[in-house]
C-alpha cells in the first residue's frame, strides 16, 4: 500500500541531494570562471622613452672615440674597465641572440646590447633598483629585470670555465 508520509519524506531527501550536488556544480563553475577572468591580460601603458636617442647618447658618453668621460669615470660608474666591459658584451651577444639588436614590428631598432648590459651592469655595480636606471638608459623596470636574468645566465655560460 501507498505511504504518503515515506514518499514525502523520501521526496524531500532527493530533493536535498539534488540541490546539494547542483550547488556544487554551479560553486565549481563560478569559481572557474573566477581563475579564467584573472588570466585576462591587462593593458600595459606604453611609454616612448625613445630608445634610439638613448642609445646614441650613451654611445657618445662612454664608448666613442672620443668619449665624454674618461676611462677614470668610466671605471668609477660601472665598477669595471671599458675593454672588460665591452668583451663581456661582445661574448654575449656572439652566444646569445637576445643580446643582439633586431628590427622590431614597428621597424624601429630594439635596444642594444650596450643598453641592455649597461642597465645591468649598474644595477650590480650599485645594488640599484631596476626601475632606478630608466631616467639614463631608457629601459622599463621589467625589461631591466629580464636582462639581468639573461645576463646572469649568459656571463655564467660563457665565462665558467675560464673563471668560475
Amino acid at each position: 500500500m501507498f505511504n504518503e508520509a515515506l514518499y514525502g519524506k523520501r521526496r524531500r531527501k532527493d530533493n536535498t541531494l539534488i540541490d546539494n550536488w547542483i550547488n556544487e556544480c554551479l560553486l565549481e563553475d563560478s569559481e572557474e570562471e573566477d581563475i579564467d577572468r584573472s588570466f585576462i591580460p591587462t593593458p600595459r601603458r606604453w611609454i616612448n622613452r625613445d630608445r634610439e636617442a638613448g642609445h646614441d647618447r650613451l654611445f657618445q658618453d662612454y664608448f666613442a672615440d672620443e668619449p665624454v668621460y674618461n676611462a677614470d669615470i668610466f671605471r668609477q660608474r660601472f665598477r669595471m674597465r671599458r675593454h672588460v666591459f665591452l668583451r663581456i658584451v661582445d661574448a654575449l651577444s656572439n652566444v646569445y641572440p637576445y643580446f643582439q639588436q633586431r628590427v622590431d614590428t614597428t621597424g624601429r631598432r630594439s635596444l642594444s646590447p650596450l643598453e641592455k648590459c649597461t642597465a645591468t651592469i649598474q644595477m650590480l655595480a650599485y645594488g640599484i633598483a631596476a626601475d632606478a636606471v630608466d631616467d639614463y638608459v631608457r629601459i622599463g623596470e621589467s625589461t631591466t629585470i629580464e636582462c639581468l636574468e639573461k645576463i646572469v645566465e649568459g656571463v655564467i655560460l660563457v665565462f665558467e670555465d675560464e673563471y668560475l
